[in-house]
């Protein structure tokens, strides 16, 4: 059976989690296109609930067609529906034919951000975002994250949400890969992460000292603030570095998420070495 009507109550449901409001009450998000999809069905099967697959893009597109054939073989609830009713629900103007209602990852944040600290092997790297307002930014993180290898993001209350639509699609699925907290005050992220042994680096533009001048063997975190006006002095007076990036040209400064990709690069390969591999 096809869903036609891209005005049906379900449709409507699906829509309404481009509101934040709306995701918080319900604990659900979307993940729209191939990569995000196919993510989280290989990745994390158990937090999709619904899978809307447009028929017409499953019959000409081999990736969607694939897509849907995982979900259903991992229990994925899979539904097909009609051009009108996938572009009724989903955020892009240009939908990519499919899209997944996922669960947001529940349980109390602070107990989570216990379990993630005490984990074994105990975390190396992780980012911390304060005040970062841009979805393409924080997602754009996220994925660098992941790429870098860290072992989680923690997103303060005054962040956007991680499952806005937008910085959903620019993670490119891997906001299913890697923990991502929220729900906790910049203070109790910091009182935490010192006490579960980690060292905090803010990233400053103007810092003196810079990326290659520090220690980014032992286990830390980078903590990176907003896109306009940095870490608030409160912060970075709790921080044990402060660390700027080079610019070797004649750029004024750097997007926060560029920055971040570096920081974590730098990290990254400091405690792993120039050819790790993959994990």
């Amino acid at each position: 059976m096809v869903l036609t009507n891209p005005r049906a109550e379900r449709v409507k449901s699906v829509a309404a989690l481009v509101r934040r409001s709306v995701r918080s009450r319900r604990g659900r998000f979307v993940a729209e296109g191939p990569q995000a999809v196919r993510e989280a069905v290989l990745h994390r099967p158990e937090s999709v609930i619904d899978l809307y697959v447009d028929h017409e893009a499953r019959a000409l597109n081999p990736a969607v067609a694939l897509i849907a054939v995982d979900a259903e073989a991992a229990g994925c609830p899979v539904t097909s529906v009609a051009p009108p009713v996938m572009a009724a629900m989903a955020d892009t103007p240009t939908p990519q034919g499919v899209l997944a209602v996922c669960s947001v990852p529940g349980g109390d944040p602070a107990e989570r951000l216990a379990d993630l600290l005490s984990a074994r092997p105990r975390p190396r790297l992780l980012v911390i975002l304060a005040a970062v307002r841009d979805p393409g930014n924080v997602g754009t993180i996220i994925r660098s994250a992941d790429a870098a290898g860290a072992d989680g993001v923690l997103i303060s209350t005054d962040s956007v949400d991680p499952y806005h639509p937008k910085c959903v699609r620019a993670t490119a699925g891997s906001v299913f890969h890697l923990p991502i907290l929220t729900g906790l005050p910049m203070d109790h992220l910091v009182d935490r992460l010192h006490e579960g042994g980690l060292r905090l680096l803010a990233a400053d533009g103007s810092a003196p000292r810079s990326l290659q001048e520090v220690d980014l063997v032992t286990p830390h975190a980078w903590v990176l603030g907003n896109e306009a006006w940095g870490l608030p002095e409160s912060v970075r007076e709790q921080c044990d570095d402060i660390v700027s990036v080079p610019i070797y040209g004649h750029a004024e400064s750097l997007n926060v998420a560029t920055a971040a990709t570096l920081c974590l690069y730098g990290s990254a390969t400091a405690q792993r070495g120039p050819h790790p591999g993959r994990r």
